[in-house]
């Protein structure tokens, strides 16, 4: 029976995706793109002159008729993404997760799962509420002061299984890693990526209406909080209410936990707890030096890449096959990156058709004039709409800040109060929106389809959107 189940662990790799939870989102983004290719052929097209920078120049808006993009555009775009201008980011993510996926079946098969988890276990067995509410914290923090979300995707299966150590379920592990990460970018409070850019387009400092900033990041801490033990708390009185009862029954039996570790065990445990360090500090001098802030992905490939081929060799007996867990993991991966294709082919056709620049300067005439309240309403649900196109924020805020700031000058809308319109608008919804690459490789790593992952998340979406909504009613109410 032993091994039978040794046979089983071989042939599985660590992270796979069904084919269930592949058809549904590969039909949403299809859609999305046909829909986007349909909308070429009515809505004109325009654009705005840029300067040097890439910058939009305000009132040089050009409108022509609607000439639509041709079919063979559309249905090449998830083949053209990886050889447009901005390819390289694409490109880089993709190789980041396939290393990430071989590293971690290969952490694995080598036993190291099973090793830290039962050491971790042991320790924090009886504060499983106060460990909730650190790892919430923690990532969180990492969002909101240095901008970091994808990076943390690393440490997502390592998260997962920790909490299904504890009892708790893979939507658990989802919720107090990459759910708490990508609120926690949202909640900003220097994040360089959203303030610290729009920070610098406005003249203003970073540190400037920071005190509503934190309050606002404590607000978000507390419904996430709330959100995953409610969660808990329905799983504990019915574990079979869980999405994923029946593969978590699966994921804990293959974790094997014994009441003592073996010398060969302590030896696994050392090695990867070196390799997590190392990946920690990885990502601390990252977010802390910006000179290198750029290069995070890049970065973090190679660490991975190298210290978990360095790792496996110092555990697995048979080197042969460590570069054969890694290349299993990696192909495991491959349907990932066709997600990742299809949702950046979203953006590529909305740009090419030439619709973005048409719709944010409907959107612009539309707030000339209006009250300050309007203003803020329907910026948010402005930017909340293009973040449907354009998931970097960076990108957003250099699209957008150059015509949206003089507006909100002449309507007496504070820049402290759009940066802070912009943060929530751009970052809550990309963990709803199946055209955000990190979403979907979250969900793929772990097994979940979209519709789970919707019906899991659609309260605390609107309770972050009434959360939002009350706050910058109270920012503009103050004259914030």
């Amino acid at each position: 029976m032993t091994e039978e189940k040794e046979m089983k662990k071989e042939e599985k790799s660590f992270a796979t995706i069904s084919v269930k939870s592949f058809v549904s989102v590969v039909v949403i983004l299809v859609t999305m793109i046909a829909i986007c290719g349909v909308l070429s052929l009515f809505v004109p097209q325009g654009h705005f002159l840029r300067n040097a920078d890439g910058e939009i120049i305000a009132g040089t808006f050009v409108q022509t008729e609607a000439q639509g993009l041709s079919f063979w555009k559309i249905i090449t775009a998830p083949v053209r993404v990886f050889f447009v201008e901005g390819s390289l980011t694409i490109i880089m993510i993709c190789l980041f997760l396939l290393i990430m996926s071989g590293v971690f079946n290969l952490l694995d098969k080598t036993n190291g799962i099973k090793a830290i988890m039962n050491k971790i276990v042991k320790k924090f067995d009886k504060k499983k509420r106060l460990v909730i509410c650190i790892t919430i914290l923690f990532f969180m923090l990492f969002g909101s002061l240095f901008g970091l979300f994808e990076e943390l995707v690393t440490l997502l299966p390592f998260i997962t299984l920790f909490m299904l150590s504890l009892g708790f379920d893979t939507m658990t592990g989802l919720g107090v890693c990459m759910l708490a990460a990508c609120f926690g970018f949202s909640a900003a409070i220097t994040n360089p990526f959203s303030v610290g850019i729009a920070s610098s387009f406005a003249g203003i400092s970073t540190l400037s209406g920071v005190w509503l900033r934190i309050i606002f990041f404590f607000i978000t801490y507390g419904v996430v909080c709330w959100f995953i033990f409610s969660h808990i708390r329905k799983i504990t009185k019915n574990p079979e209410k869980s999405y994923t009862y029946e593969m978590d029954k699966e994921k804990r039996q293959n974790l094997e936990f014994s009441g003592e570790l073996t010398e060969k065990d302590n030896k696994v445990f050392k090695v990867y707890m070196v390799f997590f360090i190392v990946q920690l500090v990885a990502l601390v001098l990252i977010a802390s030096i910006r000179a290198i802030s750029g290069f995070a992905i890049p970065i973090l490939s190679v660490t991975f890449l190298v210290g978990g081929i360095i790792s496996g060799l110092l555990v697995c007996e048979e080197k042969k096959k460590v570069f054969a867990y890694l290349g299993k993991g990696a192909l495991s991966m491959l349907p990932a990156v066709a997600l990742i294709a299809l949702a950046s082919s979203v953006n590529l056709v909305m740009t090419e058709s030439g619709i973005i620049d048409t719709l944010m300067n409907t959107v612009i005439n539309f707030l000339d004039g209006k009250s300050v309240f309007v203003a803020v309403l329907f910026i948010y649900l402005f930017i909340l709409v293009l973040q449907i196109f354009i998931g970097s924020a960076s990108a957003k805020i250099f699209l957008i800040m150059p015509i949206l700031l003089p507006i909100c000058q002449v309507i007496g809308l504070s820049p402290n109060l759009l940066i802070l319109v912009y943060c929530m608008a751009d970052g809550f919804s990309d963990m709803i929106l199946p055209t955000n690459p990190v979403l979907l490789i979250g969900l793929s790593m772990s097994n979940i389809s979209y519709g789970k992952w919707v019906k899991w998340t659609w309260k605390i979406q609107v309770a972050m959107l009434a959360v939002s909504l009350l706050v910058l009613f109270f920012g503009v109410q103050i004259g914030f």
